[in-house]
């Protein structure tokens, strides 16, 4: 297995797109984006996604030229229409003006609509917090669950995630997670790689359990604590879908297909001043000075260091040389 450097990860992934017809800022975009993933250990957001968004630039899937417009339908309510490109120039493209509209305001929101899906989603959050302000998103997916005691898939895996700022350009707190008890990418890579899943994790066609990640496949996905997890992917869809002008999860179509209609999907980001607040990071050091009491105990995202190299399966690794056309010597 090679030990690769980020670095070496964002030139490869840039080169990769670049060739299947991106432009240059979109990919650089991308690049970033997966080299922030495979720092983390995210492979299903990091390299794992290469030969889609390869095959999906081909195909024109995904529009590698899209050029986002960014709107504001109102003062602190910024709007961008990703013209059904990547979601990573999209969000590039809106967030100094949502900034600036929290800064103003004390609060903005930031809508990504007609959008290609956007992998991690604490990736932008994230993005938000380090420029000192509290951020939540939200996005949709392709339909891979049905609600509790259904059968008929009606939303995403409909990630959601958080991100504090700790006031000297870091993180005092982090979640991203999806909005089912697992994540879509790792019942396809338990398939890719033959082995079962963990019983609660899915359920078949006729509503069962299964571990087996293929019935799971064309079953449905479980939600996290069960109706309690239902009703945060249906937050997500509702915001995500319906304040971004974007299409409903039970109309996209699988996101990894190398041909077939544009995702078109949404992501809602609300953006939040903490400096409106007095007190607030007194308040926030009391939280997180009561959770480090018990040994082991942290805050959600504390600890979160970036590996450099980072080790990469050697097919993963040859299939992005030969995708980037670069000399593998």
């Amino acid at each position: 297995m090679p030990h690769v450097t980020l670095d070496e990860i964002e030139r490869v992934v840039l080169a990769a797109l670049l060739e299947h017809g991106a432009d240059a800022f979109p990919a650089a975009e991308v690049a970033r984006a997966v080299r922030k993933a495979e720092a983390h250990g995210n492979r299903i957001c990091g390299l794992y996604y290469l030969e889609s968004y390869c095959q999906q630039l081909r195909t024109g899937r995904v529009k590698g030229n899209a050029s986002p417009v960014v709107s504001a339908p109102r003062p602190a309510t910024i709007h961008v229409d990703a013209q059904l490109g990547f979601a990573q120039p999209a969000f590039a493209y809106g967030l100094v003006p949502a900034l600036d509209a929290a800064r103003q305001f004390g609060t903005a929101t930031l809508a990504i609509g007609h959008a290609h899906t956007c992998t991690s989603l604490g990736y932008f959050t994230e993005q938000v917090a380090r420029a000192g302000f509290i951020c939540f998103g939200l996005t949709n997916a392709s339909p891979i669950v049905a609600p509790p005691g259904g059968k008929t898939r009606v939303i995403g895996t409909n990630p959601i995630a958080f991100s504090v700022p700790d006031g000297q350009g870091g993180l005092a707190m982090q979640f991203d997670q999806s909005t089912t008890t697992v994540a879509l990418g790792k019942i396809t890579m338990a398939k890719a790689a033959g082995t079962s899943i963990p019983e609660g994790w899915a359920v078949d066609i006729d509503g069962n359990p299964t571990t087996d990640p293929e019935a799971a496949l064309t079953g449905s996905l479980v939600s996290m604590g069960g109706y309690k997890g239902w009703g945060l992917g249906l937050m997500a869809e509702i915001l995500a879908a319906g304040m971004t002008g974007s299409t409903l999860s039970q109309d996209v179509k699988p996101l990894k297909a190398p041909e077939g209609p544009h995702h078109d999907l949404g992501q809602y980001y609300m953006i939040i001043d903490p400096s409106v607040s007095d007190g607030f990071t007194d308040r926030l050091a009391r939280i997180a000075e009561a959770i480090s009491e018990d040994e082991g105990a942290r805050m959600p995202g504390q600890g979160r260091t970036e590996s450099d190299p980072v080790d990469v399966p050697d097919a993963v690794w040859a299939q992005a040389m030969e995708l980037s056309g670069l000399d593998a010597s």
